[in-house]
């Protein structure tokens, strides 16, 4: 801010750290150089080093780097060792000064290569006078950033932007219609017209003196490299020595992210991705890990009755909280707050309970995420290429002809058709809605390749341009991304798409979001980088077997757990709004959706929305999906937009 005084920059950066006070509680702090209108905000979570050592802004011993970051340098002690032989000191034992130092020593791009961690890191360079910001690999923590007139902001939730006064806040259209396919907004783009995500894995440097100039992020890691390596270089153990390495491998990352100052638990939902993690922090601590799950009434959706078995087999120290209808639905008019961009994956609501209820134990929780990224765990990876591979022995004409004899009758009526026989039908897939998944085969069966077929998979909204009225939908990574990825195989496409875009754009976001809300921090060992190098060079014979993902996962799981406990079909984690719609939620839902709101509003297209809900209320088609991205964005603008 040119020309600011102290009194000035003061202002402005306390209003802006101030509505961040749930990602730090602790301690907060503010850096300012009056002279080249620079200020730095911080709010801190206190995890390592509990004392004011660990105070930020902190500023490195030769005066030159000032820094703010969120999150964790998991390997800083590694690393303060070898600066420590390398001449610098150390007045307290946090990873902010590793980071300083590390920074001075090697330069900033070097140093942030060498760390491993889950970060947003801003370093104003004092002699340079540039401001580096920089994202971690994979996109654990957020970071927001643009110019605001002649004022360069950033900061880790846009909150913290719109609390400048001089903030102009202007829908981006193109980017909403990327809302409403993949339910979130997926980087570089935000909400906002001007204002950006850094993309994760790198670096952009900001001059001040370069007024509204935003140059493109540089990468200083690339996940597309680590993927053709290891294609290139495929393990070639023993299945045993396979299994041997990754325990080693995953147990070294669990470790890493078991360091706290402050009480640690981890989340457990019963699946073989969260199992494993306990299972592996429990085989190196001395005392019970504290676990957590949540459980709900509705069969369907519960998973604690799993979590519990497999916390009493392997000996943790479990807390389990059952919620009623009601309770979740409690959590809904704060999800806007929560969540200040338009996000609609319902499992934030089940995600935020589990992080309160954990949060009143301990500060620091480990998690599962990343599993279904790396070893092919979602539905997508080995069934739909299965579907679509046997497709591919009939004529388009006949592919066509067969996907539109599906959808000639409604869910509605194939749920009647399957209900007609349910008792024919093993009791696993009794009173198993087929309706929808029907109209999925349908999808599938008619893509025209490969790129289409994923983004049938992974869209909701398959007209958003013209649901979104003017709006031209933007160009994204989440299909395009794969087009130069030398891999054969659209399985290991799927799972580097699924990697760059939807773990961060919608996985890690609902869960740092969630789990800082409450002031909880949340870390995913399996995000460790060499989990991940490892993972991409395991072939793809010992992840999908048998007509299951996760097979490698599986047998190590397999050493601490009886299968008899993990081995069942994906579950999710997820709640009933599409009942919730037609019941509790449908006078809530009918405001937000009310057509002359709608028309007034001028951004969405009323008549779509409105046959949808219509349907919706009908039973003749479950929209519940569509209909919950229409309702997150309504409810977001309703608090955001007045």
């Amino acid at each position: 801010m040119r020309g600011a005084g102290v009194a000035e920059l003061d202002i402005v950066v306390n209003d802006m750290t101030n509505v961040l006070s749930h990602r730090g509680p602790d301690d907060q702090g503010i850096w300012i150089d009056e002279k080249a209108g620079i200020a730095l905000g911080h709010r801190r979570l206190s995890i390592i080093d509990l004392s004011e050592q660990g105070h930020q802004p902190m500023q490195s011993d030769c005066g030159r780097f000032v820094t703010v970051f969120n999150g964790e340098i998991y390997n800083f002690k590694e690393l303060g060792a070898l600066l420590k032989r390398a001449g610098h000191s150390f007045r307290g034992h946090s990873d902010t000064e590793v980071l300083l130092a590390a920074v001075v020593e090697w330069g900033v791009k070097k140093a942030i290569q060498r760390f491993n961690g889950m970060f947003a890191i801003a370093i104003w360079d004092r002699h340079e006078r540039q401001l580096h910001l920089a994202s971690d690999r994979m996109g654990e923590k957020p970071l927001y950033y643009g110019w605001a007139g002649d004022v360069f902001l950033f900061g880790s939730e846009l909150k913290a932007l719109r609390a400048y006064r001089n903030f102009q806040p202007v829908i981006n259209r193109d980017a909403l219609a990327l809302y409403f396919r993949y339910r979130y907004v997926p980087a570089p783009y935000s909400i906002y017209q001007g204002i950006h995500k850094l993309v994760p894995g790198s670096i952009i440097i900001i001059s001040p003196d370069k007024q509204g100039s935003l140059p493109d992020p540089e990468p200083y890691w690339s996940l597309q490299d680590v993927v053709e390596n290891g294609i290139a270089q495929p393990d070639a153990h023993s299945e045993t020595d396979t299994i041997n390495n990754f325990e080693k491998i995953l147990a070294d990352a669990i470790e890493m992210r078991m360091v706290s100052d402050v009480p640690l638990g981890a989340f457990l939902s019963g699946g073989i991705d969260s199992s494993l993690i306990v299972a592996l922090m429990q085989s190196r601590s001395d005392r019970p890990v504290k676990t957590f799950s949540i459980g709900f009434n509705e069969a369907e959706y519960d998973e604690a009755v799993y979590a519990k078995a497999v916390a009493r087999h392997i000996g943790t120290e479990h807390t389990e909280l059952y919620v009623t209808a009601q309770q979740a639905m409690d959590v809904i008019p704060a999800l806007p707050q929560i969540y200040d961009e338009p996000f609609a994956d319902c499992s934030q609501i089940p995600t935020y309970l589990l992080a309160t209820m954990a949060r009143k134990n301990v500060t620091v929780s480990l998690s599962g995420d990343g599993g279904d990224e790396l070893f092919a765990g979602y539905w997508r990876h080995f069934m739909a290429m299965r579907i679509w591979d046997n497709a591919q022995h009939f004529p388009n004409v006949l592919r066509l002809l067969s996907g539109s004899m599906i959808t000639s009758l409604s869910p509605a009526s194939w749920d009647k058709l399957r209900i007609a026989i349910d008792w024919m039908l093993p009791a696993k897939l009794r009173n198993f809605p087929v309706g929808d998944r029907a109209y999925k085969l349908a999808g599938i069966i008619k893509s025209e390749d490969e790129q289409a077929l994923y983004r049938e998979l992974v869209s909701d909204w398959h007209n958003c341009s013209d649901l979104v009225i003017g709006a031209r939908e933007a160009q994204t990574g989440v299909v395009y991304g794969a087009s130069s990825l030398k891999a054969e195989d659209f399985r290991v496409q799927m799972m580097f798409l699924d990697a760059v875009n939807y773990l961060p754009g919608d996985i890690l976001t609902k869960v740092d979001r969630a789990t800082m809300a409450c002031s909880l921090e949340a870390r995913v060992p399996f995000l460790d980088p060499n989990v991940i190098a490892f993972a991409w060079g395991v072939p793809m014979e010992m992840k999908v077997r048998n007509g299951q993902g996760k097979w490698l996962l599986r047998q190590l799981l397999s050493r601490y757990v009886p299968e008899s406990l993990f081995n069942r079909p994906k579950m999710g984690f997820g709640v009933p709004v599409g009942n919730w719609l037609r019941g509790p939620l449908r006078g809530w839902a009918e405001d937000l959706l009310d057509k002359q709101k709608l028309d007034e509003q001028g951004l969405l297209n009323s008549e779509m929305v409105r046959q949808l809900w219509h349907e919706h209320l009908s039973g003749r088609r479950n929209w519940q999906n569509q209909l919950w991205n229409v309702l997150m964005f309504q409810a977001w603008q309703t608090n955001w937009m007045k």
